[in-house]
């Protein structure tokens, strides 16, 4: 992985120069095989000027050794290759090498004589069609010292791309270009707070100027932001606005997956790269391209070296969709020759373009590749239809092929216009589900396991499949689908963390609600999956219930009979809950009680049967800070339980009923606090899509956690905790659907020490309780949860969602709390 190696190169002041964009999960094999780039190859070269020596396993299975910049060995295989080029130095000299992102094709002109018939860089780029990288030896820059961003603002991109070749004279070490249209998804997708400010402008260069000496770099910083035209300028020396400047431009190839009408759209053509100086008119050209076709998408790219990456929204699910794609790739194609340019810029040409390349090159050059082909892999062996003998781009499409489900969808999709397929392709293959997302949630099952198919990407490929029925031919029901999405935790992290907007825990629900539609269920299914109805029915005797839970092993036979796994402890009923406490505390009713400053305290299965004195703080606190709970007069429930189970049919009416039980709150305009994060979360989310209806969407707006209410309200303060050490594990559906920030601003203001953590607890509801995935269960856990609990025996553990506290329990004896609670004015 490109991650491990920075991590263990940078901790000596070292880097391997090329950094994409998704350096957070790629591999150094996937760079060598397409030459990747990434921002800071401006100033450290391709991943070709960066490995000094491969060893590679040939079509024969035979092994070569080679060293750039020294003579290539003596074989027959090269002095074949030898003779190739010598035939064709006319050819090589004048058609390659042209300018520095020429990644399309064969690296021809490394064979040259000049350039001392370098075998070594000839071979990254060549995509595993002439032999296979098993070792290589890479070389590493010194790390500078430090770093500063300088975002520029100008009119339009194209105006960014002409401005860009200006900004070379003060040597940044990066130039990326954005604009308007990936800053507005951005927001749009995750708030106004997820872009810090920007110059003004509708597009912006981010220049990083980088040195030993800080005077001198900003000097130079301070020279770009008024030396390049911009018509603003701003240097960013704090380093977390620049991580979060930078993380823009680096969510741009996720966020481009959706296009500006919203529709999903493609890489078909992603990368393409004209020569520095010409940038700006090929954008003009390019926009103007889009429009003559009726489509948009989200340009940013590497502006310093020319290349232009966009996803756009090709209408492949559309009657002549594959027509019209391959019509515009031969117009794109015919543009990007026009100006001297190459069909890809970093990331190869693969299938999608490989049969574009004589849009580029000459016959004879064509005639070239497959020379050289004939020379390493005779047979056709390695990777075969890739730069030589290709399919034509719009051959085995996987969106037209796709089959809508003939099904009545139970979940709306309505940011998909309802379309299933349109939801599961909006995974373009980023990977992102793949990194160690520091900060993030997505994806704990992958994280444990190392498994694509554990992966979002890899789940969303076994749905993809299923929908074109060419590998997966089972349906609903197919067993690889279930394989693939037996381990999905179901914690949303995707929803909020994938840059595509993917929602695993929703399509997971689907294919329950569809393969079990009118058939017998696992019995966890009306156990867990149904969990709030036996509650109720247990919290009239919590003593019997209590002790049949810790029978001992007559419980274990118990819990293997009901789908749970023996080795999970259950958590004790409380023999009051919280709405017979309420009762007796004198908690009003909503629509019956005139008090002023009124809200509602939306009481949740797990809080009123579990943990009533997280209600009862949470009470305490509201009544603090001026307000005065009340309650709905019937016990409602979110239906999370059927959710998560598939079981989608009682969950829209379960859900119907609390909307039903929040509309007087609604005409009053009194905000509905949630205090069970998960449940809030299908308030919030899953609500609105299940029911489709305007009062859910109501209910949605009107409710909060009790941070975000608390943190809005005027006047009020946090207690003091000054002193007070706080390990936080957001819950994964906080921190997905409603966002932590508010609690992280409360706690900051009482002056908190905060261990923040990211990731997953691992018992995700009724997850880590199935049987099954108990080992998966508790490695999650100890990704990040467990080890932190072990270094901080004293803190307190701020834990919010149920299932997250039960987890630390479990696995570790550790009681953690809510927030309620730690901010109770009777804490001792």
């Amino acid at each position: 992985m490109h991650a491990a190696l920075q991590k263990q190169v940078t901790a000596q002041g070292l880097r391997f120069g090329p950094d994409p964009s998704s350096h957070t999960r790629c591999t150094v094999g996937g760079m060598i095989g397409n030459n990747a780039c990434g921002n800071r190859a401006l100033a450290y070269g391709k991943t070709s000027d960066n490995v000094l020596a491969m060893t590679s396993l040939l079509a024969d299975g035979s092994s070569l050794r080679t060293t750039s910049g020294s003579p290539a060995p003596s074989s027959p295989l090269l002095d074949d290759l030898r003779g190739v080029v010598g035939d064709n130095l006319a050819t090589i000299r004048t058609e390659f090498g042209r300018f520095g992102r020429q990644v399309s094709g064969y690296a021809a002109q490394e064979l040259l004589p000049e350039n001392g018939f370098d075998v070594t860089r000839f071979l990254v780029g060549s995509e595993a069609t002439l032999a296979i990288c098993t070792e290589a030896t890479v070389r590493l820059v010194q790390d500078p010292a430090y770093r500063v961003l300088v975002a520029l603002g100008y009119p339009d991109i194209a105006a960014a791309g002409d401005a860009a070749p200006s900004v070379l004279q003060f040597a940044p070490t990066a130039i990326e270009g954005i604009d308007q249209r990936v800053v507005q998804t951005l927001t749009q997708r995750r708030g106004p707070g997820a872009v810090p400010p920007l110059p003004a402008g509708a597009a912006w260069l981010f220049v990083e100027i980088s040195g030993d000496d800080l005077a001198e770099v900003l000097s130079r910083a301070a020279a770009t932001a008024s030396g390049c035209g911009a018509i603003d300028g701003l240097v960013v020396s704090d380093p977390a606005t620049a991580a979060a400047l930078w993380r823009v431009r680096e969510d741009g190839a996720g966020l481009a997956g959706r296009s500006p009408r919203g529709r999903p759209a493609h890489a078909g053509w992603e990368d393409a790269a004209v020569p520095p100086e010409r940038l700006g008119d090929y954008l003009r050209d390019f926009d103007a391209l889009l429009l003559q076709h009726d489509l948009t998408g989200l340009p940013y790219g590497h502006f310093g070296d020319g290349c232009l990456h966009i996803r756009i929204d090709f209408p492949l699910d559309h009657p002549g969709g594959t027509t019209g794609f391959g019509d515009f790739l031969d117009d794109s194609a015919a543009l990007v020759a026009s100006y001297g340019g190459s069909l890809s810029g970093e990331h190869g040409d693969g299938r999608a373009r490989s049969g574009l390349l004589p849009a580029m090159y000459s016959p004879s050059a064509i005639a070239l590749f497959a020379d050289i082909k004939r020379v390493w892999d005779p047979t056709g062996l390695l990777n075969p239809g890739v730069l030589v003998d290709p399919d034509a781009p719009t051959s085995h499409l996987r969106i037209p092929a796709a089959r809508r489900p003939l099904e009545l969808l139970a979940l709306g999709y309505p940011h998909d216009d309802g379309d299933f397929s349109q939801a599961v392709h909006r995974c373009t293959g980023v990977g992102k589900c793949r990194a160690d997302n520091a900060g993030g949630v997505m994806c704990p099952s992958y994280l444990a396991t190392k498994e694509e198919k554990d992966s979002t990407r890899g789940r969303a490929r076994a749905l993809q499949e299923m929908l074109n029925g060419t590998l997966v031919t089972g349906g609903w029901r197919a067993p690889e689908v279930h394989e693939a999405l037996d381990l999905c935790l179901s914690c949303k992290g995707c929803l909020s963390d994938c840059p595509t907007g993917i929602d695993m825990a929703s399509y997971k629900s689907e294919v329950l609600h569809q393969s079990y539609a009118g058939r017998r269920r696992p019995m966890s299914h009306y156990v867990l999956g149904q969990l709030p109805r036996w509650l109720r029915l247990g919290s009239k005797m919590p003593r019997v219930v209590n002790a049949l839970l810790s029978a001992g092993d007559k419980a274990s036979f118990s819990k293997k009979l009901v789908g749970v796994d023996p080795r999970r402890s259950l958590p004790s009923v409380a023999p009051q809950t919280f709405r017979q406490w309420a009762e007796s505390a004198g908690i009003g009713t909503l629509g019956e009680s005139d008090a002023p400053d009124q809200v509602v305290l939306f009481v949740d299965s797990f809080t009123d049967h579990f943990a009533p004195q997280v209600g009862q703080a949470a009470v305490r606190v509201l009544r603090a800070a001026g307000y005065e709970p009340v309650l709905t007069a019937r016990n409602g429930c979110c239906g999370l339980t059927w959710i998560s189970t598939g079981q989608l049919d009682a969950a829209k009416k379960i859900l119907g009923s609390l909307v039903e039980d929040f509309s007087p709150a609604l005409e009053r305009g009194i905000p509905i606090v949630g205090l069970e994060p998960s449940c809030t979360g299908v308030v919030r989310s899953d609500g609105a899509e299940l029911l489709g209806s305007p009062e859910a969407a109501a209910v949605a707006a009107a409710t909060r956690t009790l941070a975000e209410l608390l943190t809005a309200t005027p006047g009020w303060e946090p207690p003091p905790l000054a002193g007070t050490a706080v390990v936080a594990q957001p819950h994964c559906h906080h921190h997905a659907v409603m966002g932590w920030s508010p609690d992280a601003s409360l706690l900051s203001a009482a002056g908190a020490s905060v261990t923040r953590l990211s990731g997953c607890c691992g018992l995700a509801g009724n997850f880590g309780v199935e049987k099954g995935h108990y080992e998966v269960s508790v490695a999650v856990a100890e990704q990040q949860l467990l080890p932190a609990l072990r270094d901080q025996p004293d803190a307190a553990l701020l834990a919010d969602g149920f299932s997250c506290r039960t987890q630390a329990d479990d696995l570790l004896h550790r009681k953690g709390i809510h927030l309620a609670q730690l901010l109770d004015p009777d804490r001792s």
